[in-house]
């Protein structure tokens, strides 16, 4: 691992164990801004948990504990509204770093993310814990702003090792980060009594998502150089091996003009749209069927999620980083959405054999582990003069804004067909949706390609 590629690393892990920290609070959260705002009929939260019941109403009426199902809803609502933001705003991020530098844009970006955090802690209504989330949904640029440091750091032969640590990141911090904050939920703020200061229920959890993100930033400002228009060695830190299968392969490998590159990213576009559309609706049902089938509390689900956690981060470090340059991105993210596909099958049978529960996290662990959230395409780079629509920052950026959209579109409609047909039948047509998904990629599931 390359000394940028450390930074990026390190950073990402102070920015994934934020970001995950406040994941099991979101229902309790609500209800705590519930118990304190509900006797004013005309407040933000009372109006939003109307329309939330109107919404649930016309799909589902539960026999008790409604008010309960609309909370996780509207906790589902807050996670798709910081999804669009980051759809409206990715394309923004990316060309800007194309054109004043990864670094400046990003230590911006750190601004906005310390001051959602600093609103967090004070937030005592759920207006301006909603405003806290606004900013962080706007300013969140660090993943997608790493991917491209890391291409601009190496070549096409090492990009897929190097990219690969993205996705151990997010494993790691999945694993630790829901935990924690479910940890120091519990515990009150030092002194806050004695300052006589009325902070947000979660101050503490707040507090030490904020101290990570000033460390990242102080770390960020020491660190990091500018990579844009970095000229990588090309053969620094090339396996010796993965450069034998590289230089075997050159004969097949395919030469796309500017034109074919473009159109191939629009279709990775629409492929990614719809990979996450399908795949993040059935994370947010997930909890709703462990409630229905086991009633599992949020330990339970947490020890799910950090199981699948777990197996994903040795998944990547012992398979995909050893495989991809033998099979290729393309067919490394085939196979994990055919894997997803075969989760959701074992998904629609699991209300009348519960035993498959530990095959189901192997699938979907399989498939975080294998289908980068950011793509398996490498062409991106051209110079912005040259060629604006393949500039790294602004396609990687167009790119991530496109899953974005699948993220906030798809826990609404996996909700509605989950209380509308039930949970055998909603898995089942997204497990045909993976399988169909999986036979369009057979496309790109080549070797990799030449640069024209």
């Amino acid at each position: 691992m390359g000394k940028v590629e450390r930074i990026v690393f390190v950073s990402l892990i102070l920015d994934l164990f934020a970001f995950t920290i406040p994941l099991p609070l979101f229902p309790r959260i609500i209800e705590w801004y519930t118990v304190r705002e509900i006797s004013d009929p005309n407040g933000l939260l009372s109006r939003t948990l109307r329309f939330v019941s109107a919404v649930r109403g016309v799909f589902y009426k539960p026999l008790q504990n409604s008010q309960r199902w609309d909370v996780v809803f509207l906790g589902g609502l807050m996670g798709s509204a910081f999804s669009t933001l980051q759809f409206l705003v990715s394309p923004h991020i990316g060309s800007l770093s194309d054109k004043y530098g990864r670094r400046n844009v990003l230590l911006t970006s750190m601004i906005g993310n310390i001051l959602s955090a600093l609103i967090w802690i004070q937030s005592t209504t759920f207006a301006s814990y909603m405003l806290s989330r606004v900013i962080g949904g706007l300013s969140e640029g660090n993943v997608q702003l790493a991917t491209a440091i890391l291409s601009d750091v190496s070549t096409p032969r090492n990009r897929s090792k190097a990219l690969a640590h993205v996705g151990i990141a997010f494993a790691i911090c999945f694993c630790i980060g829901p935990p924690i904050g479910a940890y120091f939920a519990s515990r009150p703020v030092p002194l806050s009594e004695a300052l006589q200061m009325e902070l947000n229920v979660y101050a503490v959890p707040a507090l030490l998502t904020l101290v990570l993100l000033v460390a990242e930033t102080l770390f960020l400002t020491v660190a990091l150089p500018e990579t844009r228009n970095t000229q990588p060695d090309k053969h620094d830190n090339d396996d010796p091996l993965e450069v034998h299968i590289n230089e075997k392969s050159k004969a097949a490998s395919v030469v796309r003009s500017v034109k074919e590159r473009t159109e191939l990213l629009r279709v990775l576009r629409k492929l990614h749209f719809l990979f996450l559309g399908i795949f993040s609706g059935v994370e947010f049902t997930l909890t709703f069927l462990t409630f229905d089938l086991f009633d599992w509390n949020n330990t339970q689900n947490g020890a799910l999620i950090g199981s699948t956690g777990i197996i994903s981060a040795l998944l990547q470090g012992g398979y995909v980083r050893r495989a991809i340059s033998k099979v290729g991105e393309g067919k490394m993210a085939q196979r994990g959405v055919s894997s997803c596909a075969l989760g959701l099958v074992l998904l629609a049978t699991l209300p009348r054999f519960v035993s498959t529960q530990p095959k189901i996290a192997f699938c979907l662990a399989f498939t975080s582990a294998t289908v980068c959230d950011e793509g398996f395409d490498k062409d991106t780079g051209k110079p912005a003069a040259e060629h604006p629509e393949l500039a790294k920052g602004k396609a990687l950026g167009e790119f991530r804004s496109s899953g974005q959209l699948g993220r906030a579109i798809g826990p609404l409609l996996a909700c509605a067909s989950y209380w509308t047909f039930g949970p055998s039948i909603t898995y089942a047509v997204s497990a045909i949706a993976m399988l169909t998904l999986s036979a369009s990629m057979k496309t790109f599931a080549v070797l990799p390609e030449k640069v024209s």
